[in-house]
């Protein structure tokens, strides 16, 4: 008999389209019925319902089952850009901003329908990676999205990533250098608007200084947020995960 990943009586849906700034036909599912909207993003180069299958929604489901959320879970494109061996920088980079115009043009207005409110701003989230693409459609558009929690990622791709390289595409999706430099309207809906959490932890495989590094940029341009490192025994892996995003779902008020 197959898992059952989450409870048969939770409501779930699977949608899809061709995307018109990718090119490629791309998958959201959906769980719940009503409450905050959160929008997750997997880890690395996988799918839409690896968040599922590692029993990170079953970890979140008695949120879902009070209505106190409702989750969109979407496809990464990391193994078309980043993790694609043989593509260029400026190439990566290019697929990087039309991932982001797909999140912000198509995503965003998706889950607006879905929920039956032309103003809502979900909150991202993912770990890993997912961290990262979770962090940068928050911070490049804070009028679109309502906060984010980031478990064990990064925030610059610059060291592994751009070789030196930089553009524009590199430069408006790499949240350490751009966030940098916001002011106005958007740093003010940082400021006052919104919900951030930075966590991770300090074992095996855990970058934490990456998360500190992040922390201290927001804390310079004094943008309020929740900090915090687990112990050295917290390793970069879904056991945590699980333990983390129900745990800061409930701190931020979700």
């Amino acid at each position: 008999m197959a898992p059952q990943f989450v409870d048969p009586a939770l409501p779930k849906r699977i949608d899809r389209w061709r995307s018109p700034a990718l090119g490629l036909e791309m998958p959201i599912v959906s769980y719940g019925w009503r409450g905050q909207p959160v929008l997750l993003f997997p880890t690395a180069a996988a799918d839409f319902l690896e968040n599922e299958r590692f029993w990170l929604i079953k970890a979140i489901e008695p949120l879902l089952q009070q209505g106190r959320i409702r989750v969109f879970s979407i496809d990464s494109i990391n193994r078309l850009a980043w993790m694609e061996r043989g593509i260029s920088v400026p190439e990566c980079a290019r697929r990087q901003a039309l991932y982001s115009r797909y999140v912000e043009d198509e995503v965003v207005p998706f889950i607006r329908h879905v929920v039956g409110d032309g103003g809502a701003r979900a909150i991202t989230t993912g770990a890993s990676f997912g961290c990262f693409h979770a962090a940068n459609s928050f911070f490049r558009r804070p009028d679109l999205f309502g906060g984010v929690i980031g478990m064990s990622g990064f925030y610059d791709l610059s060291p592994s990533y751009f070789m030196g390289y930089s553009d524009d595409n590199c430069y408006f999706n790499n949240p350490m250098w751009y966030v940098r430099n916001t002011e106005g309207w958007p740093l003010d809906q940082l400021r006052n608007h919104s919900r951030i959490v930075l966590t991770s932890g300090q074992g095996a495989y855990e970058r934490p200084d990456m998360t500190r590094d992040f922390h201290d940029l927001l804390d310079r341009k004094g943008i309020g947020h929740l900090y915090e490192l687990w112990g050295h025994d917290v390793n970069h892996d879904w056991p945590w995960w699980r333990k983390m995003l129900p745990y800061y779902l409930e701190r931020i008020g979700c």
